[in-house]
């Protein structure tokens, strides 16, 4: 059973109400599609559950829900509080706009209220630099001073986002190796949507000087999935989430709007086309949510190992999260000096 969520690599809670289930404290289930969800409450993303996993499961929350009196309810959506902490949404028939609302309204808005809080704080704080920029060497001296310039180097250059990518059986039966794509702050301005060569017909590329790439197929949704969320760190309010359903609703499919949208003309001020940091917050918001839908929905159409291999990824890049702390060369700094201090 999966421990870690699929998107901020985050170790999930437990809970000790579902018996057959016991991972998570909030749990979004619709029974008649046997569909469950762990919602992750780091990042607020729903995290599908694989197949095996989900049947009782879905029938023991669906029992829960009903004995639980703490609970409220629209036509199509209802939540319920047990007393141990467990939170169960119960799902029923919403329209597209309703669901779009419960399932990504939680992680949307909690972007948008940090990001609010942090310009708020360096807005405050802004002051008190101005008078300070000019005086902090001589309050640091030179040893500060040399100090603090490897952290400003590595907070820009830092790693975000690591996706495996490659891998596979070729034609001719070989197996390509995978290998690990980072990305950092830099590269978030540099993302381009672009038409791709497949049956989606959707690519990604990133576009530097120094800094070129570019993943089409299986690749791309899932370097997709794991940098457009970046590029929206500030969020939406739910009048954007709205626009972006009716983005979506537009092109009739999430699959389809991934299509039309790597053939919009959207450019920047040099205009150059595709780069996503240029759409329109409702556009980028409805990619993102396009490329979760578009997974979700090979995995329910019986390519499970997409949803396991996720998982699978979460839980090893979870495992060397300490190392994102770091600068690069750390540990060969600290073999080659440890034993003489």
């Amino acid at each position: 059973m999966y421990q870690t969520c699929m998107f901020c690599k985050k170790p999930l809670e437990s809970n000790e109400v579902v018996e057959s289930f016991p991972v998570g404290r909030r749990l979004a289930f619709d029974a008649a599609k046997g569909r469950l969800w762990v919602v992750c409450r780091k990042c607020q993303r729903w995290n599908l559950t694989p197949l095996e996993e989900r049947w009782e499961a879905v029938e023991d929350c669906e029992r829960i829900f009903r004995e639980t009196r703490t609970r409220a309810s629209t036509e199509n959506i209802g939540i319920a509080r047990h007393r141990e902490g467990l939170d169960l949404v119960q799902i029923g028939r919403p329209p597209r706009g309703e669901f779009a609302a419960w399932r990504y309204g939680d992680q949307f808005g909690r972007r948008r209220r940090i990001s609010l809080l942090t310009a708020a704080g360096i807005g405050a704080g802004s002051a008190g630099l101005s008078v300070l920029q000019f005086a902090w060497p001589i309050a640091l001296g030179w040893f500060g001073t040399v100090a603090v310039w490897p952290l400003i180097i590595w907070t820009n250059s830092r790693t975000l986002a690591r996706v495996r990518v490659g891998g596979g059986v070729g034609d001719d039966g070989s197996i390509a190796p995978a290998s690990v794509a980072r990305f950092r702050q830099s590269d978030l301005k540099a993302v381009r949507v672009l038409p791709g060569d497949d049956d989606l017909g959707f690519a990604l590329e990133i576009n530097r000087i120094r800094r070129k790439a570019r993943f089409e197929g299986e690749d791309a949704r899932r370097v997709g999935a794991a940098i457009v969320p970046l590029v929206n760190g500030w969020g939406g309010s739910r009048r954007s989430i709205q626009g972006a359903v009716r983005e979506i609703e537009a092109s009739g499919h999430p699959s389809r709007f991934l299509t039309a949208l790597a053939k919009r003309e959207h450019r920047n001020w040099q205009g150059s086309q595709g780069y996503v940091f240029d759409m329109p917050r409702p556009t980028r918001l409805a990619l993102e949510m396009s490329l979760h839908e578009e997974r979700e929905r090979r995995a329910l159409e019986g390519e499970l190992w997409i949803l396991e291999q996720a998982w699978r990824e979460a839980e090893e890049i979870a495992a060397i999260a300490d190392d994102l702390l770091l600068p690069a060369h750390t540990d060969e700094f600290f073999d080659r000096h440890g034993e003489k201090s």
